[in-house]
């Protein structure tokens, strides 16, 4: 178990000053079609959110190291907050549409 409440802040601080990565950042599609990509970036999304979890669990265990578990945590929260926006700006689309006279 972590007990060094000062090696995590600075952890934290380490990564800010990094810019730690979404998971879901643009990448080149390669001109695939929108299906694919929206799977992929899925894919990433959860394989990010696996690993943040995957951290936690060797921090608990007291095998991880401090900066790891740091970034990928912050990169599955982050990675997470960007899935719920992009899944409530499409809900929101789609009211839109849905309240459209025709």
């Amino acid at each position: 178990m972590i007990t060094n409440p000062s090696g995590a802040i600075q952890a934290y601080d380490k990564m800010l000053r990094q810019g730690g990565a979404s998971g879901l950042e643009a990448r080149d599609t390669g001109g695939a079609d929108f299906s694919s990509m929206l799977r992929r970036a899925a894919e990433r999304a959860a394989e990010t959110v696996l690993e943040g979890e995957n951290q936690t669990l060797q921090a608990a265990a007291g095998t991880a190291d401090l900066n790891e578990v740091v970034m990928a945590v912050s990169k599955a929260e982050m990675t997470l907050e960007t899935a719920v926006t992009l899944r409530d700006k499409v809900v929101q689309a789609y009211q839109e549409i849905l309240r459209m006279p025709i």
